[in-house]
């Protein structure tokens, strides 16, 4: 199984740059950066939380999605 996070979807259906995400959350740029092309191997739940209320997620599953790695 594979996790995918889909914050760089995210933020281009709600018309919003990695920067300003970043400034919402206080999360660093670079770090925003990573988790909108899928390069963290880790997520810090507290990172999640701060997304998805900047975002206005309300089902987890608009941020996350778990992937077979057979498809």
């Amino acid at each position: 199984m594979n996790v995918k996070l889909k914050v760089g979807d995210l933020i281009e259906r709600r018309n919003m740059t990695q920067a300003t995400l970043a400034e919402l959350t206080g999360i660093r740029p670079s770090a925003i950066s990573d988790l909108c092309r899928n390069r963290r191997d880790r997520v810090q739940l507290d990172h999640l939380a701060k997304i998805a209320a900047a975002l206005n997620v309300k089902d987890i599953r608009e941020l996350i999605d778990i992937e077979d790695e057979s498809d």
